[in-house]
């Protein structure tokens, strides 16, 4: 159970920090520079962690198996980046902006997930949907 848990326990934890800190880079400051920082200090952290947490693996190794996925992954996570950023500049607030996303990330994966993965589309999937941008009308329309 733990190991089925640990891992959303961690996304949602890390997802908390990651909007307090998006929301809090500096107004002024250019949100491409404040990502140069964030990437090193993810790089760095990336590093420690392979090492502390790593089987006496090999970098060099490990980077010969590469393949598209980690490039693409860094190029789009600077897109999520920027894009939460400048979204807190315009005005979003914290309490809605990631229920917003997260509810049209949701019906977008759900589509991908059938098509791409085959994964089921029932309908308890289909009502939650349905539910969620339901609710989206609540969060934004006052």
């Amino acid at each position: 159970m733990f190991s089925y848990v640990w891992p959303i326990a961690l996304v949602i934890l890390s997802n908390i920090v990651y909007q307090v800190c998006a929301k809090s880079v500096p107004e002024g400051m250019n949100p491409f520079a404040a990502l140069t920082i964030t990437y090193l200090a993810a790089a760095a952290a990336s590093a420690v962690l392979f090492f502390v947490l790593g089987k006496n693996g090999s970098l060099i190794h490990e980077y010969s198996r590469v393949n598209w996925a980690p490039f693409v992954l860094g190029i789009v996570i600077v897109g999520l980046e920027a894009g939460w950023i400048y979204a807190y500049k315009a005005g979003w607030q914290v309490s809605t902006g990631f229920i917003v996303q997260s509810a049209f990330l949701a019906v977008c994966l759900l589509i991908l997930g059938f098509l791409l993965y085959h994964e089921s589309l029932t309908w308890n999937k289909i009502a939650g949907v349905v539910i969620c941008l339901i609710g989206l009308v609540f969060i934004n329309f006052r």
